[in-house]
């Protein structure tokens, strides 16, 4: 892949070698299951190494390390937060919850799985920029709500939500707020001393780190159940042996990521953006301006994105279609059809995202290859004759 341009940074990231030089001792020299201070050295040592990496990430969400679960990875961060939350309240409190139409699936998935539990779910419409209205959400909650989950930024289109507005409205109602920051963590800030959030869920491959290692962020007091039974690791929320080398890597990933780099990677996906832009009957999906820094998501009219995607491959270069759920299939995105897009600006949706290793070259030749393909597309195409 020397030459291949990669831009589906939101699907994964490759792994920078400094975060594997500090996972690598973890898996040979220190490779002991964590004890605590009554255990064996090497078990000691990894204990050690765990709590560092813990408090280390913890920090950066202005945290106390005790507040910060390591799980697989997003997903099951989600899970735990929705599901532990309604099994701590749901026979407490009530069994509402609040979300909108265009969650990740983690999220989605989770809230559709406690309906058939005989939860009730309100999935919130968002505007044409992918925003939520904050006064359907106020009107929404009632005195059974237990939960509102909302994005911080949404995996396809990249727009943000107004988090600290959103957590303050829960706080002021006495209802958990749980947000997804998997796209946003640490790129976006997020400090829980000054935002009222309750539980957020992060994951380690997006910025460079190993797959398989995320956290969810609980705030000290929140009712939350354990749902995977096992035994007493992470503070008795999350049984399973503790991915040491992951958590380190996780640590190290976040270390990495500076708002030098951040603006680096906008500066990119502007150039870009107004490249794109140019391309007739082309048209930018999520906010213009609150959005993460790192993604572009342009519809072409006349065009399937699955077609460009696979031109743009054997040309060298990597995007996506939408999620990466959705990468795999043929189903319209929700997330474009939640901001009133049509099943043509759906399917005529491609997603650009930045990392680390992109070079601002990467730009230029990426727009010159979509813009020959969509041409070369529409000139056989019934619809794009014109």
């Amino acid at each position: 892949m020397d030459n291949f341009v990669y831009l589906d940074n939101a699907a994964t990231t490759r792994l920078d070698e400094r975060v594997l030089e500090a996972m690598v001792p973890y898996f040979f020299e220190k490779y002991a299951v964590a004890t605590s201070q009554f255990g064996y050295s090497p078990g000691i040592e990894a204990k050690d190494a765990l709590d560092e990496a813990r408090a280390k990430i913890a920090a950066v969400l202005g945290a106390q390390p005790e507040e910060f679960i390591f799980t697989s990875g997003s997903t099951e961060s989600s899970n735990m937060a929705l599901k532990g939350v309604a099994m701590a309240l749901g026979e407490k409190k009530g069994k509402h919850i609040i979300t909108t139409r265009i969650e990740d699936f983690p999220v989605l998935h989770s809230a559709r799985a406690l309906e058939k539990q005989g939860f009730r779910v309100t999935y919130l419409d968002v505007d044409e920029f992918g925003r939520v209205d904050l006064e359907r959400l106020r009107a929404a909650i009632t005195p059974q709500t237990i939960l509102v989950s909302i994005q911080a930024a949404n995996q396809e289109i990249g727009t943000l939500q107004d988090v600290q507005a959103i957590a303050e409205i829960c706080h002021e109602r006495g209802v958990l707020f749980h947000t997804d920051a998997t796209h946003s963590f640490p790129r976006v800030p997020l400090d829980v001393s000054q935002v009222p959030v309750d539980l957020i869920t992060v994951t380690a491959h997006l910025i460079h780190g190993p797959k398989g290692i995320g956290g969810l962020y609980v705030r000290q007091g929140t009712p939350l159940a354990k749902w995977m039974d096992g035994g007493f690791q992470e503070f008795n929320l999350r049984p399973g042996e503790e991915n040491i080398p992951g958590a380190v890597g996780f640590a190290k990933a976040v270390e990495l990521v500076t708002p030098e780099e951040t603006a680096r990677l906008q500066a990119m996906r502007d150039d870009l953006m107004q490249r794109l832009l140019q391309v007739p009957h082309s048209r930018l999906n999520g906010h213009p301006t609150l959005r993460l820094p790192q993604n572009l998501n342009i519809s072409f009219r006349f065009v399937e994105g699955e077609s460009i995607l696979l031109h743009l491959d054997m040309r060298g270069f990597a995007v996506s279609t939408g999620s990466a759920c959705f990468s795999r299939s043929l189903e319209a995105s929700h997330v474009i059809l939640g901001i009133g897009g049509d099943h043509e600006r759906a399917h005529g949706s491609v997603r650009f995202t930045f990392g680390r290793f992109n070079k601002p070259e990467d730009v230029g030749a990426v727009a010159e290859a979509i813009t020959d393909v969509i041409a070369s597309l529409r000139a056989i195409s019934p619809l794009g004759k014109d």
